[in-house]
């Protein structure tokens, strides 16, 4: 299976990027094909909304000049998407964010027959503080016509530390695993 990993935190080595490396292992354990984009480390611009890419004759073509061009392809073949953020300010973070607003060059392309699956992680340990991020998840995945593969929710994981003493790494390992399955 193909499958896209796009990461959304600015911290190479935090809660949200050990997720995301156990999930991958899983994932290529079980014999799958993984792209990994890392938005906070790449350059994308927000979404300007101008319709360029409605355009007839440049169809898809965004005016943008950053890094989506390196992820379209992956995405466009992809059967699977993960996406994995930290939470903030009870939402995903913005480098992620911005990588979804600019799936709208490809909105008809992109819609229909793929899963999805998110990876969150969160400092408060309150199940009530990630409820906006996987409602905003499941509006996303509803509108764009994907199937649901799955959840995890890290929660109470401030630092590496704390995910690394927990039982969410082996989680989303599995979670990779089960891919084989399906």
């Amino acid at each position: 299976m193909k499958i896209v990993v796009i990461t959304g935190s600015p911290h190479a080595r935090g809660t949200s990027a050990l997720l995301a490396e156990r999930f991958i292992a899983g994932a290529e354990a079980a014999g799958n094909e993984i792209t990994r984009f890392d938005a906070a480390f790449a350059q994308v611009a927000p979404c300007l909304g101008c319709d360029h890419c409605r355009e007839d004759g440049t169809l898809y073509q965004c005016v943008q000049v950053d890094d989506m061009p390196k992820l379209n392809p992956a995405l466009l073949a992809a059967e699977l998407i993960v996406f994995v953020t930290p939470l903030y300010y009870f939402g995903m973070s913005a480098q992620i964010k911005t990588v979804i607003d600019r799936f709208y060059a490809y909105n008809s392309k992109l819609r229909s027959g793929k899963r999805t699956m998110l990876l969150a992680t969160a400092a408060d340990d309150e199940e009530s503080c990630i409820e906006a991020l996987v409602a905003h998840y499941r509006t996303l995945i509803g509108y764009m016509q994907w199937q649901d593969g799955g959840i995890l929710t890290a929660l109470g994981v401030a630092v590496r530390a704390d995910m690394e003493g927990s039982a969410y790494p082996e989680q989303a390992y599995a979670m990779g695993v089960k891919l084989a399955e399906q």
